[in-house]
C-alpha cells in the first residue's frame, strides 16, 4: 500500500468519525434546540479557509517559501499565493507583491483538519482561555486566529525559522451565528463563556 493510499484511508476513517459525530450528536442537538422540520435545514460545514499574511516576504522571498511549506504540511494541500491589491508605501508593498497564502479545505480534508485543530492544536496554545464567541460574521461563519504554526504537531519545532500566525475561517450553511456557534460547539470547539460585565 502506497503512502498516498494510507493517507487517503486515514482521511476516510477520520471523516467517518466526524461524519458519525455529525449524524449522531450534532444533527440531533441542533434539531432539539432549533426545531428544524426538515433534515435538510440542519446546518452543516461547507469549507474551512486557512490563510497566512506573510508581510516579510516583500523584503525576503525566503519567508514566503518557509510559510508555504508549513501551511502545506498543516493542510495537506498546496497553498495559493495571494498578491497585494494596492500599493502601501508605509509597508513598502507594491501592488502585485506576493504577501500571503491561502488554502481552502473541503470534504475529508476539512474534517481531518478540524479534528486535528480541535483535539491537538488548540489544547497546545499557551494560556488558552477559550475561543472568542464574538468572532462570528453575522451570516453563520466563524473566524479565529493562531499566533504560531508550532501548535500543530506536524510542524517540526527544530526546523522553525520564524513564528508565523494564521487566520482560520469556518464557513457553514447556518443562517444565524447562534446556529453556527451551537454546531461548532457540538463538534468540540471550546468557546469561552461570554462575560456578563
Amino acid at each position: 500500500m502506497s503512502s498516498d493510499e494510507i493517507r487517503d484511508t486515514r482521511y476516510e476513517q477520520i471523516m467517518a468519525r466526524l461524519k458519525d459525530l455529525y449524524k449522531s450528536k450534532v444533527v440531533s442537538g441542533l434539531t432539539e434546540e432549533f426545531n428544524y422540520k426538515n433534515p435538510m435545514a440542519v446546518p452543516r460545514m461547507e469549507k474551512v479557509i486557512i490563510s497566512m499574511g506573510v508581510g516579510r516576504a516583500v523584503q525576503d522571498k525566503k519567508f514566503l517559501e518557509l510559510a508555504k511549506k508549513d501551511l502545506m504540511v498543516i493542510t495537506g494541500q498546496l497553498p495559493a499565493v495571494c498578491r497585494a491589491n494596492k500599493s502601501v508605501s508605509n509597508f513598502k508593498v507594491r501592488q502585485g507583491d506576493k504577501t500571503g497564502l491561502k488554502v481552502t479545505v473541503r470534504g475529508a480534508r476539512m474534517y481531518e483538519f478540524m479534528d486535528r485543530l480541535i483535539s491537538l492544536a488548540i489544547p497546545r496554545v499557551r494560556d488558552f482561555r477559550g475561543l472568542n464567541p464574538n468572532s462570528f460574521d453575522g451570516r453563520g461563519n466563524y473566524s479565529m486566529g493562531l499566533t504560531e504554526q508550532s501548535v500543530f504537531p506536524e510542524i517540526n519545532l527544530g526546523q522553525i525559522e520564524f513564528q508565523q500566525g494564521m487566520n482560520i475561517t469556518f464557513v457553514t450553511t447556518a443562517k444565524t451565528d447562534e446556529e453556527a456557534k451551537k454546531m461548532l460547539a457540538l463538534f468540540g470547539m471550546p468557546f469561552r463563556e461570554k462575560s456578563s460585565g
